[in-house]
């Protein structure tokens, strides 16, 4: 990515969408070009100068300290996941924040944690939503992950390319923008990922639907809510998830799908995973033998 003209989007994404009413400025007359806050506007919000808040925003003033950061922040309404955002457009390249080039692995011990939610849909999911590890029942409930071939399993991809996903995911466009969400988040993380940026492009020539999310600078890092699938044999799905973070690695997030106690879900989930189940060897009948005589 190019880091001033993501800077001057961002600013400028984020500024059309809060009106002077909500900023609490009123209309002062004058005829408004564009949508939400005029540069000056935000500036005299944020408690600088115009000619400084106008170099920022095209990427030309620097490294901004961090009371002009959280001065922004404030002015913009960003939330925390924006603020994250905006701090990781701002930072200069260092060698500490290089993306990793090597595949990730799970550890043994939270694939082992992975294992034991055998009742419910979980997956582990890596940089640029890459699906690292899941269980039978998330594979069942989304994709069959595990037949894919490695370079394929990533969550985007699934949403946004694979034509099964707009009848198996409820609240489809939802969802899919909120995944893009996510992917703009990594990429202010990791400017230089090379493989982000195959998988931007990719999914700019083959989804419709994705370069005007992406264009819209809306970011989000995935924590917890709710959500809808239809399988094709046991119908709806309800699910509250939970995305937890793995310690000691902020690149890979636990993501746990619950049913309600004793709804619909929790028996269809019993029926997928008897199903599903991996069968047990048959130990063969032993042939009868006779003693010579």
């Amino acid at each position: 990515m190019d880091r001033s003209s993501e800077i001057a989007d961002f600013l400028r994404s984020r500024r059309a969408r809060i009106s002077p009413d909500q900023a609490g400025l009123g209309n002062d007359g004058r005829t408004r070009r564009v949508p939400g806050l005029r540069r000056d506007e935000v500036a005299r919000l944020a408690g600088m100068s115009t000619e400084y808040y106008t170099r920022l925003e095209q990427g030309r003033a620097g490294t901004p300290s961090p009371e002009v950061v959280e001065a922004l922040a404030r002015a913009l309404r960003l939330d925390a996941a924006e603020r994250e955002h905006f701090a990781d457009l701002l930072a200069r390249p260092t060698p500490t924040r290089r993306t990793p080039t090597g595949p990730q692995r799970v550890r043994p011990g939270l694939y082992l944690l992975l294992q034991t939610l055998e009742h419910v849909p979980a997956f582990i999911i890596g940089r640029r939503t890459d699906i690292l590890a899941a269980n039978r029942l998330a594979c069942e409930v989304l994709t069959d992950f595990d037949a894919l071939p490695a370079t394929q399993r990533n969550l985007a991809r699934f949403y946004l390319l694979d034509p099964d996903a707009r009848d198996r995911v409820g609240d489809w466009e939802q969802i899919a923008a909120e995944t893009v969400a996510m992917l703009r988040l990594e990429a202010g993380r990791h400017p230089h990922d090379r493989r982000l940026s195959d998988l931007v492009g990719e999914l700019t020539l083959r989804s419709p639907e994705f370069s005007t999310w992406w264009n819209d600078h809306r970011v989000l890092r995935r924590t917890h809510g709710t959500k809808h699938y239809h399988h094709p044999v046991v119908g709806d799905l309800h699910f509250a998830y939970e995305c937890l973070q793995a310690p000691g690695d902020t690149d890979q997030t636990l993501c746990v799908y619950n049913p309600q106690p004793e709804t619909t879900t929790t028996e269809a989930l019993q029926l997928l995973s008897s199903w599903t189940a991996p069968q047990a060897p048959t130990t063969p009948t032993p042939t009868p033998t006779t003693n010579p005589t």
